[in-house]
């Protein structure tokens, strides 16, 4: 990293329906900037030597296999920095209330609670036993349904029982407090429901009961980017969903994600994830959603 890191708040593809988010793909370069989101990710990455990784206030040079878990609203991120070779990544993304607290009080799952509470600071597993439960967490996409999972929950429950574990930050980043506000809950909501739909500056900044100054201040502080910029970020993100898992032609996956211009689309979508969405849909067929 170059010393200017931009925090910005990650809109996933994860959908309120879905349990888990699986991303499994080898890549030549990790150029999204230091971000952080409400859901949880367990992160493998294989081959990274040279690579750096930042969670919170930790910034490490990591060697050639890592596993990391990253809690709600924690700031991490991963740079090729001195890496020039391809890196195999698994990301696994879950909500923090999959499990809920009532089956967490539960004795059998009191290692799950107590490593979930801990993943505010970033947690590193021991090497050693990432080497174990790797080809688990690399074979997880080849399931399905149920088996799917389970086989998650069971992944997750056997990496609470592991020893070696190290906190990767003492102190936490602070962040905007995205689930208190209900300027943001708001805002957050009708994003979401209205996506594909023509949405004006102006529509929002009522809907908010602020001026368009007062907005645009709004979304500075709370996304670190513009109203377009961000309403693309959410586009973007839910036609990347469908073009990795359904068989909507591009023209139609445009069009249901708010773009009634295929060339508009096919620019905004290579400036934000750097493919093409044909080379988008090739690379990563393999991007799978658990409901």
């Amino acid at each position: 990293m170059d010393g200017r890191i931009t925090y910005q708040r990650e809109i996933t593809s994860l959908s309120a329906q879905d349990s888990f988010l699986v991303m499994n793909r080898v890549r030549d370069t990790f150029d999204y900037p230091v971000h952080f989101h409400p859901e949880m990710e367990l992160n493998l990455i294989v081959n990274g030597e040279g690579m750096r990784r930042t969670v919170g206030f930790s910034s490490e040079v990591i060697d050639n296999y890592e596993l990391v878990l990253v809690g709600p609203n924690v700031y991490h991120g991963w740079a090729m920095h001195q890496c020039n070779h391809s890196v195999h990544e698994v990301t696994i993304q879950f909500h923090n209330d999959l499990f809920s607290g009532s089956l967490l009080q539960r004795s059998l799952m009191r290692s799950l609670k107590d490593m979930f509470d801990r993943s505010v600071h970033g947690i590193l597993f021991n090497k050693h036993e990432v080497k174990k439960i790797a080809p688990r967490i690399l074979g997880v996409s080849e399931l399905d349904g149920f088996d799917y999972f389970m086989e998650l929950f069971s992944i997750l429950y056997d990496l609470s029982k592991t020893g070696g574990q190290r906190l990767l930050s003492a102190a936490q980043r602070p962040v905007n407090d995205f689930e208190n506000s209900d300027k943001i809950k708001l805002f957050y909501n009708y994003i979401q429901k209205n996506y594909a739909t023509k949405i004006t500056l102006d529509e929002v900044a009522s809907l908010l009961n602020m001026s368009k100054v007062s907005f645009n201040r709004f979304m500075k502080k709370t996304t670190n980017c513009t109203f377009i910029e961000y309403l693309n970020d959410v586009r973007i993100d839910n036609a990347s969903r469908l073009l990795a898992g359904e068989d909507y032609s591009i023209s139609e996956v445009a069009f249901m994600c708010g773009f009634n211009n295929i060339a508009n689309f096919n620019r905004i979508f290579k400036k934000l994830k750097g493919l093409t969405p044909t080379t988008y849909r090739k690379r990563y067929h393999n991007v799978k959603y658990i409901q």
